[in-house]
């Protein structure tokens, strides 16, 4: 059996528009366009290097292995020429005195000597080197220019690689930083639709493989087009029949790789979504530990993950099938095309009508012209695992709060007066409004209780408040301006959360008590710890404020958090104080210091306290009763009693007394 813990599958994405995407990565990569540019001239000179390391090789044998332009001149027994003959000149005196010294073997003719190749293999060793002495050091200087182009393309190619490095680095940087502050911007609603460890692969793995695509697939593409078009020249001017002859292939080779395009562009989509979906069950396991093991759940959890896991398998398999098939296809079509090469250069070679250099120089360029094809086939393999990424994480950067706009001229108003919800309602879906019609004022150094059963919409009264949600009808305004007419951070900074759970981030208790401060001093800090009273918690840790807290704060109690929590509100001295029954889960030791704390933090400010114990609301000012996301009562605790209405039956349904 196999259960859904939560996590909604990704929105499939339909006709792919690679061109649209990389044009949306222009941005960020347009301030490093220098080091793009550095890299792809870099990327020509080594293409250019590397297109000359066959040319240089068939020099090396035409003009000094087999020195084909020399073996001329010879008369045979019939008088007529003999192509087996190598033709030296006498003017050179160190020729001369080979000759001289081996008269029978050569034939004098004016300036020049001509000695049979069979006559040539008999002459000793240093007659040999002598006679040949031009060649030797003909050879010795392209080989040292060989080795020149070997160190160019090494030093070129690590300069490039550096280059492309850094810049991909940086592009990749920006892209990581905009799309983490356009997440942290997002409302509340936004991440109640997307698992935690969606965004967190969109943020990591996604974010690799766009790197990845600029620094390896951009400057190999510019490589390999620069190096299968240098070819395609070269072997055309070398003997273009026999270059048109080999390039019949290459349609069968197009046709091959369109194929494979289509295909594997859709595994590569399957494969992000089945990666985002496992990391989100294990990011849900390792949340929910203490409920699986608590209810034994462990074999189903199991089966459920292995169940995701297999279906990534699959996936992964039909990505390796498609290449399975297609890398063996075209290492065939090169092995046809040097074939065909090889059969019809072979017989040139035969007639003389090609030199053995030109036709091993025509193999190299043949086993280089398909090299690029396979590295394009596996750039491809990146390109679109890369087009795959930045789908999702173009779809992410194009979701937008589904609230209702902000409008123009935006206000700072002044010091609190009053908050106002005028004919309020809230729906988080369509159709099913958890708020209804809420009226309500609430005055500066006023405390308000807001009551009422499970449901009933307390929390959600809350979210407007601090704007993590926007009326679905009705205004919710400050000092009559309309909040939308306030920015969010404007608005949240004269506002203090303390949540019922609330969430220590990994880091230093200072860290987490100073955490929406700045620049305070060591006297406004240690005012801070004795109001919230901090000072004695800080004490039992040997390292003091600079003490470590896990992830969570799972290393201290839920009294313990709370305080560190009244002391986070503290430190931002906010102008309103809204507390979620700060009380619920504090042992009666630790909830005497959390009350005299909360008290010294609601002394002078406006307070909204979401109570869901009713003995907790009975000191407000104001308590505002809610049934159903409807505001069914308001008065203070005794005009409320003396009614006998919704709160009365509430108040003596939690056990307490008239």
């Amino acid at each position: 059996m196999r259960f859904d813990y939560g996590y909604d599958e990704e929105q499939r994405l339909g006709k792919p528009y690679d061109l649209n995407l990389l044009r949306r990565v222009l941005p960020y990569a347009s301030p490093h366009r220098t080091k793009l540019a550095l890299s792809v001239v870099l990327v020509v000179a080594i293409t250019l290097l590397e297109l000359s390391v066959p040319y240089i090789t068939k020099e090396i044998i035409d003009r000094h292995i087999v020195p084909r332009n020399r073996i001329s001149g010879g008369t045979g027994d019939t008088g007529q020429a003999d192509g087996r003959w190598l033709s030296v000149d006498l003017k050179d005196p160190v020729v001369a005195e080979v000759v001289d010294r081996e008269k029978n073997r050569f034939q004098i003719r004016e300036d020049q000597a001509v000695i049979r190749l069979t006559d040539l293999e008999r002459l000793d060793h240093s007659s040999l080197s002598r006679l040949r002495h031009k060649d030797l050091s003909g050879l010795l200087r392209i080989v040292a220019l060989f080795l020149g182009v070997v160190v160019a393309i090494f030093i070129f190619t690590f300069a490039q690689n550096l280059i492309m490095e850094m810049a991909g680095h940086r592009i990749m940087h920006d892209l990581r930083v905009g799309l983490y502050r356009h997440i942290q911007a997002m409302p509340l609603r936004f991440f109640t639709r997307n698992p935690i460890a969606r965004l967190v692969t969109r943020v990591t793995n996604d974010i690799q493989n766009m790197h990845d695509m600029f620094t390896s697939f951009i400057s190999m593409v510019f490589k390999d087009m620069f190096l299968l078009a240098g070819i395609a020249i070269i072997l055309l001017a070398m003997d273009w029949p026999l270059a048109l002859m080999t390039f019949a292939v290459l349609p069968l080779v197009a046709a091959t790789a369109f194929g494979f395009s289509r295909k594997v562009r859709d595994v590569f989509r399957e494969l992000r979504i089945q990666v985002a979906q496992i990391n989100t069950r294990f990011s849900e396991t390792i949340a929910g530990i203490k409920v699986i093991q608590t209810f034994r759940r462990e074999r189903e959890n199991f089966d459920s993950f292995a169940g995701l896991n297999h279906d990534n398998y699959l996936v992964g398999m039909r990505q390796i099938n498609i290449f399975a098939v297609f890398m063996p296809v075209i290492e065939i079509l090169g092995v046809t095309a040097i074939a065909i090469v090889v059969y019809f250069g072979g017989s040139h070679v035969l007639d003389q009508t090609v030199s053995i250099g030109a036709l091993a120089a025509f193999i190299a360029y043949m086993k280089m012209f398909f090299r690029p094809i396979r590295d394009l086939a596996e750039k491809y393999n990146l390109l679109q695992n890369a087009m795959a990424s930045a789908e999702r994480i173009f779809l992410l950067m194009d979701a937008r709060a589904d609230s209702a706009p902000e409008l123009d001229n935006l206000h700072t108003p002044g010091p609190l007066e009053e908050i106002r919800f005028a004919s309020v309602s809230l729906a988080y879906n369509a159709g099913e409004p958890v708020l209804k019609d809420i009226d309500l004022t609430i005055h500066a150094g006023e405390t308000i209780a807001i009551v009422g059963a499970t449901g009933s919409g307390k929390t959600s009264l809350v979210n407007l408040l601090v704007r993590f949600y926007e009326p679905t009808a009705g205004s919710v305004s400050f000092n009559g301006i309309d909040c939308r007419q306030i920015r969010p951070a404007v608005l949240r900074k004269r506002i203090a959360l303390v949540m019922q759970d609330p969430f220590l981030f990994t880091g230093t208790l200072k860290a987490n008590i100073f955490f929406a401060a700045d620049g305070l001093s060591l006297q406004q800090q240690a005012n801070i710890l004795d109001a919230s009273r901090c000072r004695d918690l800080a004490a039992r840790f040997s390292d003091g404020l600079d003490a470590r807290i896990s992830e969570g704060g799972a290393s201290l109690s839920s009294g313990e958090r709370q305080l560190i929590s009244v002391a986070r509100a503290f430190s931002a001295d906010p102008e309103m104080i809204i507390l979620d029954e700060a009380t619920s889960y504090v042992d009666s030791q630790t909830e005497v210091h959390l009350q005299d704390a909360i008290a010294n933090l609601m002394r002078g400010r406006t307070c909204v306290v979401v109570a869901h114990r009713l003995t907790t609301a009975r000191t407000a000012d104001r308590i505002v009763v809610l049934n159903n996301g409807v505001m069914v009562e308001t008065g203070n605790h005794d005009s409320l009693m003396t009614k006998q209405g919704f709160y009365y039956r509430l108040y003596h349904l939690q056990g307490n007394g008239a």
